[in-house]
C-alpha cells in the first residue's frame, strides 16, 4: 500500500505532521478522521531508493513463521496474511504480502498467489505449500518451510562471519601495498635512479615493478573487469555455467567443500519436499531446480528418471559420481527404513556441520597465511630500498 504525508489538525486545534499508510487518498482522510485527527494536507510519499532494502531470507522466514503460527491458531488465511502484513518491516515484502492477501481474498489459493513472486518464493516453497493445501496441513508444512529457511539462513551467515575477517584483510593488504608500489616506492627509488650507480638486483625488480603498476594501473583494473564480465556472461550460458559448476566441484583443497555444501542443501530441500507429502519424483524434479549446480542438476534429473522407471533412490544417484559415499550410504539406510526424510535431514546436518569447521579450519589456516605472505612482500620491497642505501654508506667509507 501506497504511504502518504499528511499535515493535520486535531480536536484540539494542535497542528499535527506524520506519514500513513493507505489503499488510496481517500482510505487515508477516513482513518485519520476516525482517529479525531482532520487533514489540511494530504500528498502520496514518493517511493524511496530501495536497493538496499530488498526483502531477503530472513525477512521470508519471519513471514514464514508468523503465518504458521496463525494459521497453527485456527486463524483462515486471509485473516492470517492480514495480520502479518502489519508486522513486516520490509515494504516491498509488505506490497507483496499486501498482493498476496487480495490474490486470496478474491478466491485464489495462497500456492497460486504465491506462484506470481518467484523472486521471493521460489519454486520449492510454492510446491510445498500447495502440497500442505492439499493434505489440509498447510500450518505444519509452513512451520517446516520456516525451518528450512532459519537453517540455510543460519549456515549462511555463520560461513559468511567466518569469512569476512580474512576477507577484509586481503582487501585492506592489497590496497596498501598496491599504494606502496604505485607511489611511495617510485618516488623513492628515484633518488636512486638519478646517482648514476650499479643498482642491486631486488631494488632494479622492484623499479620495474613499481613503475609498471604506476603506468598500466589501468590495465590491471581493466583485466579485473572484463575477467568478471566474461564471467558473469558466460554463467548465463548453458555450458558456460556446466563449465563453471563443473570446475568448482574439481577445484583443489576448495571443490570438496563446494560439493558438501550443494549435496546438503539437496538433501534438506528433499527431506522438506518429501516431509510435506510430495512424491519422491516429483520432489527430484523441483529439487534440481534449486541445487544452484548444473552438474549435481542433471545427475537428479537423471535419477528421477530412473527412480521412475522403478530403480531405488541410491542407486542412480551413486552411478552419478557427485554424491560422497557416506551420503548415498544414509540415503540407502533411510530407504531401506522408510524414514528417507529423517535421514536426508542426518545427512544435510553432518555436510552443514563438516562445511563449518572445514571453513572455520581454512579461515585458521588463512589468516597466518595471509600474514607471512604480506610481512614477504613488505620485506622485499624494504629490502630493495635499503641494499642501495648500504652500498652508498661503504662507497662513503
Amino acid at each position: 500500500m501506497p504511504l502518504y504525508v499528511y499535515k493535520a489538525l486535531n480536536e484540539s486545534g494542535r497542528v499535527l505532521s506524520g506519514v500513513i499508510e493507505a489503499d488510496g487518498p481517500k482510505a487515508a482522510r477516513a482513518t485519520l478522521r476516525n482517529k479525531g485527527i482532520y487533514p489540511t494536507s494530504l500528498k502520496e510519499k514518493p517511493e524511496e531508493f530501495q536497493i538496499f532494502k530488498r526483502a531477503g531470507l530472513k525477512d521470508i522466514a519471519i513471514f514464514t513463521r508468523q503465518l504458521a503460527t496463525l494459521l497453527g491458531a485456527g486463524i483462515p488465511v486471509s485473516q492470517s496474511l492480514l495480520a502479518t502484513i502489519e508486522q513486516i518491516e520490509n515494504r516491498q515484502l509488505k506490497k507483496i504480502i499486501t498482493s498476496i492477501h487480495k490474490d486470496v481474498t478474491e478466491g485464489n489459493t495462497l500456492s497460486n498467489a504465491l506462484s506470481k513472486h518467484p523472486k521471493y518464493f521460489a519454486h520449492v516453497y510454492v510446491s510445498m505449500v500447495r502440497a500442505g493445501e492439499s493434505s489440509g496441513a498447510l500450518d505444519i508444512v509452513l512451520t517446516r518451510l520456516a525451518d528450512f529457511t532459519e537453517n540455510q539462513l543460519n549456515l549462511r551467515n555463520r560461513v559468511s562471519a567466518s569469512l569476512a575477517y580474512p576477507v577484509f584483510m586481503m582487501l585492506i593488504g592489497t590496497s596498501v601495498v598496491f599504494f606502496l608500489l604505485t607511489y611511495i616506492v617510485p618516488t623513492v627509488t628515484k633518488i636512486f635512479e638519478q646517482l648514476g650507480q650499479k643498482l642491486p638486483l631486488l631494488t632494479i625488480i622492484l623499479i620495474n615493478v613499481g613503475g609498471f603498476m604506476k603506468k598500466f594501473w589501468w590495465v590491471i583494473l581493466a583485466t579485473v573487469f572484463f575477467s568478471f564480465t566474461f564471467y558473469k556472461a558466460s554463467k548465463k550460458t548453458k555450458n558456460g555455467r556446466l563449465f563453471f559448476d563443473r570446475l568448482k566441484l574439481n577445484m583443489p583443497l576448495f571443490g570438496n567443500l563446494v560439493k558438501k555444501l550443494a549435496v546438503a542443501r539437496f538433501a534438506r530441500t528433499l527431506a522438506t519436499l518429501l516431509s510435506g507429502g510430495i512424491p519422491i519424483v516429483t520432489a527430484l524434479e523441483i529439487v534440481k531446480n534449486v541445487a544452484d549446480n548444473m552438474v549435481l542438476s542433471h545427475a537428479i534429473e537423471k535419477a528421477a528418471k530412473d527412480i521412475g522407471e522403478g530403480e531405488n533412490i541410491a542407486t542412480p544417484l551413486k552411478r552419478s559420481g557427485v554424491f560422497p559415499p557416506i551420503a548415498i550410504h544414509m540415503i540407502s539406510i533411510g530407504e531401506q527404513s522408510g524414514n528417507l526424510d529423517e535421514m536426508l535431514l542426518k545427512v544435510a546436518d553432518s555436510f552443514d556441520n563438516e562445511v563449518e569447521s572445514t571453513v572455520k579450519g581454512l579461515t585458521s589456516l588463512l589468516e597466518p597465511v595471509m600474514i607471512v605472505a604480506m610481512g614477504c612482500v613488505v620485506g622485499f620491497i624494504v629490502l630493495a630500498i635499503l641494499l642501495p642505501i648500504f652500498e652508498m654508506n661503504q662507497m662513503v667509507r
